[in-house]
Parts: C-alpha cells; structure tokens; sequence
C-alpha cells in the first residue's frame, strides 16, 4: 500500500515525538511536512535535519506548500486556541481531515480501541486528552459488562512533562475528560482530576480510576478490564495495570451521594494504572505525552487502512 502523506502542526514536544515515532514506526504514513511558528524550535530543527520539508508560517505557511496538495491527514499539536484558528482553513478542503491532539474538542472524541468505527468518516476527530487516553478505557471496560454511574478519574503526571500548552489548558484538559468519560466511557457522570507532580527524579505517569456501577459478577468486569488493558497495549507497551483490579460494594442501605445523580449504590471498582512512554523523543517518565502520540499514530494509521472513507 502507498503511504499517505501527512502534516504535523505544532513543533513542541508533542508534535516533535510524533513526528519520530511516524518516522521511525510507521509503514503507512509518511511525513510530509512539520509546521511551527517559531523558526528556532528544536522541532522544526530536528524536522529539518530528518529530511522533512517545513515552515514557520503556521497552517497558511503549510497551505502554500507545495506538500498541501497531497497531504491527507494533519495532526493538530498546538493548543485550543490555534486548533481553533487551524480548523476554520483545514475543513475547507474537502480531501482532507485532522486529527486533533488539543482538548478543543471541535470534532467527536475518538480512544482507538472504544470508539474508532463509530468516527471513521469524520474530517475532524478529538484524541480527548492523555488522561483520557488512559483512563476511558477502563471505564469502557467496566461500562460493557455493568451500566456504570460514575467514572472518576486522577491523572498524575510528572512536572516536567507538563509543558506550556498542558498547563495552559488545564482547565479544558478537565473539562474535555470528564464529558468523554461520559460519552465515550458511557458513564451517567464524569469528573476528571489532573495533578502535576513535582517529584525529582520525575515520575512516571499514573493513572486512578474509579466507577461505581451496577452489580456484577466481579471476574467478568475484572477479565473486561484485562483484555481491554491488552488492546490498548498494541500500540503503548508501556501501558499496564499498576496493582490488580480492586473492587467494593456499596450497599442500598447505605448509597453514596453522587452531585447530579443522587444516591447510587453497586459495584466500586478501582483500577490503577502507570503509563511508561516509549523513550523515542521524551523521556520514558513522559507517558502522559506519549500516550497521546502514540494513540493519534495508531488513529491515523487505522484511517489510511479505511482509504475509501477518506474522501
């Protein structure tokens, strides 16, 4: 199968890992192009010097490209703002989509192994956030086998892998998590909690996740989750259970208060989660940021394997 050219828009550390893992791993994309706004970033350097064409211009700079005319999928790397500001030129090109790795949430939510068939045909699909990438799984997991409430989750990452546009997004990094919890994970209600860890040596990334569902028979939910933690393990090895699944009842005669909801009782179910990152262009400790490289590398290349739904 020929490679499909692709664009990535934003040369931080984001952009500039995906670009290598492209690179380095792919053999149905091929970088055509890496785009920044700030002509000394070590990305476009970096881009430069691995033989990929670029431009400090932004996404008009890329437009006149003479790449643009055969790049099909661009990766939106940037921020909220300027994922906003990308969007209004990229969808006025009809042969081509996006995907965007900013928690705008312009288009659908897309997890790769929850949701992917339901948005293959979308121009501009959302990647959530990294915290979503490896929580909404599990309560995925948990969601297929018992109706789940409540989904919680708290995403710690390390200080140092939370660079300028995490921590300008922190607010729409909550926002976009908890409402994919529950359009994606399929829970009543959602709430997202991140926390940036000072810790030196740094980290890696660790992830909580608590539902409250209907009853169940434990080992099936517990099995759920197991083969869900494998399908996501296919494209981030570094994903894992950090302690087994852990599990509690919360009695009728004494429910709790959920905001929203009211009283509910069931299954507590508690899944740990630390997320190592691959080491190509960050850290290993930078699993939050890898997670979601990895995650839109493996939603790109499963949309080249659908040519036909690209037009």
């Amino acid at each position: 199968m020929q490679k499909i050219k692709v664009a990535i828009i934003g040369s931080g550390n984001i952009g500039t890992d995906l670009m290598i893992k492209i690179l380095r791993m792919s053999d149905i994309l091929e970088m055509a192009a890496m785009v920044g706004i700030d002509p000394e970033s070590d990305g476009l350097a970096r881009a430069k010097r691995m033989g990929v064409a670029t431009t400090h211009k932004g996404i008009t700079g890329l437009i006149d490209m003479p790449e643009w005319e055969d790049i099909k999928i661009i990766f939106d790397a940037t921020s909220v703002k300027a994922h906003h500001y990308n969007w209004k030129y990229v969808q006025q090109y009809p042969d081509k989509r996006i995907i965007d790795l900013t928690p705008a949430a312009i288009g659908p939510y897309l997890v790769p192994p929850v949701n992917f068939d339901s948005n293959m045909d979308v121009k501009n699909v959302n990647m959530v956030t990294c915290g979503g990438q490896a929580t909404i799984p599990m309560v995925a997991a948990v969601n297929r086998i018992a109706k789940v409430h409540y989904g919680e989750i708290v995403a710690s990452i390390a200080s140092k892998s939370a660079g300028p546009g995490t921590r300008a997004n922190i607010d729409e990094f909550t926002e976009t998590t908890a409402n994919a919890i529950e359009k994606v994970g399929g829970a009543d209600k959602g709430k997202a909690i991140i926390v940036l860890n000072p810790a030196d040596p740094p980290l890696v990334m660790r992830d909580t996740v608590f539902t409250l569902s209907e009853q169940a028979d434990r080992e099936v939910v517990r099995e759920s989750i197991h083969q869900m933690v494998a399908e996501v393990q296919k494209y981030v090895p570094g994903y894992s259970l950090h302690q087994e699944v852990q599990f509690e009842d919360i009695p009728e005669d004494s429910p709790v208060f959920i905001e929203g909801l009211g009283y509910r009782h069931g299954l507590k179910t508690t899944v740990l989660l630390k997320v190592r990152g691959a080491g190509h262009y960050l850290p290993e400790y930078a699993g939050n940021l890898d997670i979601m490289t990895s995650a839109a590398l493996a939603t790109g290349e499963k949309l080249c394997q659908l040519q036909k739904h690209l037009a």
